[in-house]
C-alpha cells in the first residue's frame, strides 16, 4: 500500500509544485489542503498516518480528532513547534517532528532589521513616499559604536554573531548551552542582566518555552540602557508586548524591529486588508514611527521553502518505514528551538551556508 500524507496550509504559489515533485520522488501519495487543520477538514487525514502542517495551533482537542482518524505523526514545516501541545500528542501516541531550515535566511533578516532600526529606516521610507526629503529626526547610528547582545547561540544566533563580526561592533552572548565556536571567536558569554545593562541592541534567537515566556518584561526593560533597540525574529511570546509598548512610549526603548508578535496565530499569512483585527497591541506597535514590523517571514527564502517541503516529507517516510528520523522531537527537547540532530544540522548547514561546523 502506498504511503499517504495529508498536507495542510499548502500554498499553491510556492509549495504545491515542490510537494508534488518530492511526493513523486519519495513514493508518497499526497492530499493537499490550502487551509489550516481544523475539526472540519480533519477527515482529509483519514488513511494518512502522517500530516504536514505550518504554524497552526494544535491543542489537545484537535489532536484527539486527528488521532481518531489514525494520525500517528505530525511534522511542522518550521523550526519552532510551540504551537503543538506536546504533552497531549505524547499521551495520544502521536510523534511530533519539525523541518528546520538553514540559519542564513533568518540571520540575514536579523541583520537587516538591526540596520533598519539603528538607521531609522521606517521614517526615511515614509518621508520619501510623500516627497519629504528633510533630515530632521532621522539621524542614525553606526554599528561599530554599538554593543549588540545576542540571546540564544544556536544555529541562527551563531550565524548572526558571525555576520555581525564584520561590522566591528562589540558583541555579547547569552545561552543556557554555551557554544565552543562562540567562545573561540572571542565573543564572551555573560549573564542576562549584563546583556540588559550593557547592550545597545538586543536580538533574540531562542525557542519559546515555559521558562523564557516574557523574558523581556517590565523588569528587564527597566534594567536596559536608555534608548535600547530590540530585534525579535524568534517568537512573539518572548516579549511582554504591554511592557514593550510602555517602554517605547516613555522613551526607554529607542527602536524596535519585529518579525514576530504575540497572538499572531490565525493572523499572519492571510489577507486581512478589509478586516478589523482583534489585536490592539499590534495596531499600537504599527503606529510608532520607530517600530518596524514584518509578518513572520524572516525564514522565507527559496532555500528555506524547498528545504522544509523536502525534509518534512522525508521525515514522514522515515517514520512510516521505521527508520531513524533526525527531525523527530524528543520529549522536553528545546535546545536550538529545533529537535534536529547534529548530523541533520551539519548537513543542512553545509547545503545552505557551508558554515557552523
Amino acid at each position: 500500500m502506498k504511503m499517504r500524507v495529508t498536507v495542510y496550509n499548502c500554498r499553491a504559489f510556492d509549495e504545491k509544485e515542490l510537494f508534488e515533485k518530492y511526493g513523486k520522488e519519495l513514493g508518497i501519495e499526497l492530499v493537499l489542503c490550502p487551509d489550516a487543520p481544523d475539526k472540519e477538514n480533519a477527515a482529509l487525514a483519514k488513511g494518512s498516518e502522517c500530516i504536514d502542517i505550518l504554524t497552526s495551533r494544535m491543542p489537545k482537542e484537535l489532536l484527539s480528532v486527528f488521532a481518531d482518524y489514525g494520525v500517528r505523526y505530525i511534522t511542522t514545516r518550521t523550526i519552532g513547534y510551540d504551537h503543538i501541545d506536546q504533552k497531549a500528542a505524547s499521551a495520544l501516541g502521536i510523534t511530533i517532528a519539525n523541518a528546520p531550515y538553514g540559519p542564513c535566511g533568518v540571520a540575514d533578516y536579523t541583520v537587516m532589521l538591526i540596520l533598519m532600526t539603528i538607521r531609522k529606516m521606517k521614517r526615511i521610507i515614509e518621508r520619501t513616499n510623500i516627497q519629504d526629503y528633510s533630515l530632521s529626526g532621522i539621524q542614525g547610528r553606526e554599528l561599530k559604536d554599538l554593543t549588540v547582545g545576542v540571546i540564544g547561540t544556536g544555529r541562527i544566533g551563531r550565524t548572526v554573531i558571525k555576520d555581525l563580526s564584520g561590522f566591528g561592533c562589540p558583541l555579547l552572548a547569552y545561552d543556557l548551552y554555551e557554544s565552543q565556536e562562540v567562545k573561540q571567536s572571542g565573543v564572551p558569554y555573560v549573564s542576562l542582566d549584563e546583556i540588559w545593562q550593557k547592550a545597545d541592541v538586543i536580538t533574540l534567537h531562542v525557542p519559546l518555552t515555559d521558562g523564557n515566556y516574557h523574558m523581556i518584561d517590565e523588569k528587564a526593560i527597566s534594567r536596559m540602557k536608555d534608548g535600547v533597540m530590540i530585534v525579535n525574529t524568534a517568537r512573539g511570546g518572548l516579549i511582554d508586548t504591554g511592557a514593550l509598548i510602555s517602554g517605547i512610549e516613555c522613551g526607554k526603548i529607542g527602536g524596535v524591529g519585529l518579525d514576530v508578535v504575540e497572538n499572531e496565530f490565525g493572523l499572519y499569512y492571510y489577507d486581512h486588508k478589509s478586516d478589523i483585527l482583534n489585536n490592539r497591541e499590534l495596531a499600537l506597535l504599527r503606529g510608532f514611527p520607530n517600530v518596524t514590523i514584518s509578518h513572520h517571514m524572516a525564514f522565507y527564502t527559496d532555500d528555506c521553502v524547498e528545504t522544509v517541503v523536502r525534509d518534512s516529507l522525508m521525515g514522514c517516510k522515515y517514520f512510516m518505514e521505521g527508520m531513524e528520523n533526525p527531525w523527530e522531537i524528543k520529549e522536553n527537547q528545546s535546545k536550538d528551538g529545533g529537535g534536529i540532530s547534529d548530523k541533520a544540522c551539519d548537513r543542512q548547514e553545509e547545503e545552505s551556508c557551508g558554515i557552523l561546523k
